[in-house]
C-alpha cells in the first residue's frame, strides 16, 4: 500500500477533466473518457495520514490482463524538495509501478469502502499481487464476489495471521495457495518453481486473518502467534480441513465449509 488519493481532488487537472473513476483495474476521465489522465496530479493521503502529492507519469497496459493498467507514479518528498518514486524496488524489479485499487487500506490491513477514495498499490505490495493472482475485488466467480478472497490474499501474503497488520513473512518464500471458489487449486506437481514434497500446510484465511494455524512461515513458534493475538485461536478441538491440511489451533466455529482460502509453503511442518 503506498497512499489513498480523491477522485476530485487534483493538484495539477489534466484539461477538460472534472474527476476521475475506476473501471476495475484503470482510471477512467470523468466526463469525458477520451481525455489520457498522464500530467495529472493528485492530492492524495500518504499511510501515515499526511497530504501527499502523487503525480501520474505513464501508464502502461498489463500484458496478462486486460482489466489492469500499470501506472507510474511519483510522489513529493518535501524534504529533499524532489519527486520521487515512493514504491520500494528489490532486485528484480528496479523501478516499480502501481496500481489502483478502489477503497483504503489501515494501519491493521483491513479494507475499508471509501467513496471518491482510491488507493494506489506498488506493483511489489500484497494488495496488487493478490489481483495479479487472480483474485480481481471488481470480479466474481460462480456469481459471487472475489472481494473477501482478494482480502483474505493480502492476509496470506504478508503472513497477518492476527489480522492485526503485523507481517510474518519472508522475502521470497514460495508459495502455494488454493480457494474454495476455484480461482486457484491446489498444485501437486512438481516443477522447477515447486516441489510439493518440500511444502506443508500453513494456514487458512479470511478476511481479517487466519481462522486456522498449522505452522508459521517464518519460523517462529504457534505460541507466539497465540500471545499477539490471546482469544483469538483455540487447540481444542483443532480442525482437520482434509487432504492433508490440519490445523494445529484454529477459531472457534470454523469449519471446512467455511474455509475461503488455504495455503502451503517450503518449511518445516
Amino acid at each position: 500500500m503506498l497512499v489513498s488519493i480523491d477522485n476530485d481532488n487534483f493538484v495539477v487537472p489534466a484539461p477538460n477533466v472534472k474527476s476521475v473513476s475506476l473501471r476495475r483495474g484503470r482510471l477512467v476521465a470523468s466526463p469525458d473518457a477520451t481525455y489520457g489522465l498522464v500530467g495529472t496530479v493528485f492530492r492524495g493521503t500518504s499511510g501515515d495520514g499526511k497530504s501527499v502529492d502523487v503525480a501520474l507519469c505513464g501508464a502502461e497496459p498489463s500484458h496478462q490482463d486486460p482489466d489492469v493498467m500499470w501506472y507510474r507514479i511519483e510522489a513529493w518528498n518535501p524534504m529533499a524538495q524532489q519527486w520521487e518514486n515512493p514504491c520500494i524496488s528489490n532486485s528484480y524489479v528496479q523501478n516499480p509501478r502501481a496500481m489502483v485499487v478502489a477503497g483504503v487500506w489501515d494501519s491493521g490491513g483491513q479494507h475499508k469502502d471509501a467513496p471518491g477514495k482510491l488507493t494506489l498499490a506498488c506493483e511489489l505490495g500484497a494488495i496488487s499481487k493478490c489481483i495479479d493472482w487472480g483474485y480481481k475485488p471488481w470480479g466474481e466467480r460462480n456469481g459471487q464476489s472475489l472481494a473477501g478472497l482478494h482480502q483474505a490474499c493480502t492476509r496470506m501474503a504478508r503472513a497477518d495471521y492476527c489480522g492485526d497488520g503485523r507481517s510474518h513473512a519472508l522475502e521470497y518464500t514460495t508459495i502455494d495457495m488454493y480457494d474454495s471458489l476455484g480461482v486457484l487449486s491446489r498444485t501437486t506437481e512438481t516443477s522447477t518453481s515447486w516441489d510439493p514434497a518440500r511444502a506443508s500446510f500453513e494456514a487458512a484465511w479470511a478476511p481479517d486473518g487466519a481462522t486456522c494455524l498449522a505452522r508459521t512461515r517464518d519460523g517462529s513458534s504457534v505460541n507466539t502467534i497465540l500471545a499477539e493475538c490471546p482469544g483469538r485461536f483455540s487447540a481444542d478441538p483443532a480442525p482437520d480441513l482434509g487432504n492433508g491440511d490440519h490445523c494445529v489451533v484454529g477459531r472457534e466455529g470454523m469449519t471446512p465449509d467455511t474455509v475461503m482460502l488455504r495455503n502451503r509453503s517450503y518449511g518445516r511442518p
